[in-house]
């Protein structure tokens, strides 16, 4: 039996059909599917019922996805196991934030590629909380306050921030001096979330209103530059914009609590040497990188 029949047979029951399993295997669909023929034909079994919009698992199907994938899992455990020291190969699919995960991951991402040459890596870049199960990501790259999941997850840094806005806002609207005060400006958010703040060791929670929301920070970086009123956002986003004086911290007697980055990965599987890998490399990164030390340089105009 060949271990890409099985594989491809986990990802296609996975994705929920063969175009989304090609898009993950890097293939042409007409392979996906002579590959599960084949599979199928050794078996003497259907595994998948196919149709034009859909493809479902026979349940015979159900059942053989579970120890095709523990089979899968544990070949690529004995695959690492037997390579040499540092050698990664195979593929690695890592879902990051659009958010500043271009600017500042995709450089650590193209360093580990470089160090790897047999190693073949997709990266999707997108703020949505994606399901790494179902859309067959290795692991993640998250940011901000994790929330409680089943998923396994290693801290690489913190992340620190702060409230910002423009000196047009400022003057034409004034500064809040604590949290209570935010309730009479307009605040610029990616939801309906909470803003947090440390006053020694408490934390007060504000819930902001404003009538600016976009799903990206990048997007409330503009908005907050053009004057539309006060955002929460981390350092690594505005510390141009700080030097530059387009934005001017506010509120700086509260600052936020620190948040984190994290890799993120599914329960229950091994944690593979290149999910490993990524993460000790992201730590450097982090250990290194001014752009997420707890104070940002700053130049001070002569």
């Amino acid at each position: 039996m060949d271990i890409e029949e099985l594989q491809t047979f986990v990802e296609v029951a996975d994705a929920g059909g063969v175009s989304p399993a090609a898009l993950r295997l890097g293939v042409a669909k007409s392979i996906v599917s002579r590959r599960l023929a084949r599979l199928e034909a050794e078996l003497g079994i259907q595994l998948l019922v196919r149709s034009t919009r859909a493809t479902a698992l026979t349940e015979a199907g159900i059942t053989f996805r579970d120890y095709a994938a523990r089979v899968c899992a544990e070949i690529d455990i004995a695959k690492e196991t037997i390579l040499p020291a540092g050698d990664l190969r195979g593929r690695l699919r890592v879902a990051a934030p659009l958010t500043f995960g271009p600017t500042h991951f995709a450089p650590v991402i193209a360093e580990m590629a470089q160090r790897h040459p047999q190693l073949h890596i997709q990266t999707s870049y997108s703020d949505r909380f994606v399901d790494l199960i179902a859309e067959g990501f290795d692991c993640a790259i998250r940011v901000g306050y994790l929330q409680d999941s089943n998923l396994i997850a290693r801290r690489i840094g913190p992340i620190y921030g702060k409230l910002v806005a423009s000196p047009g806002y400022i003057k034409a609207h004034g500064s809040p001096e604590t949290p209570d005060e935010l309730a009479a400006h307009s605040a610029l958010m990616q939801g309906t979330e909470t803003w947090q703040f440390k006053d020694g060791d408490k934390i007060i929670t504000a819930r902001p209103q404003g009538r600016f929301q976009a799903d990206n920070g990048t997007a409330l970086v503009a908005a907050a530059t053009a004057g539309l009123g006060i955002a929460y956002l981390p350092d690594c986003l505005t510390y141009e914009h700080v030097n530059s004086g387009a934005l001017v911290p506010i509120m700086t007697r509260y600052p936020p609590p620190p948040a984190a980055a994290y890799v993120v990965r599914p329960s229950g599987q091994h944690p593979a040497r290149k999910i490993r890998a990524l993460t000790e490399l992201l730590i450097e990164y982090f250990d290194q990188s001014p752009h997420f030390a707890r104070t940002v340089p700053v130049t001070v105009a002569a």
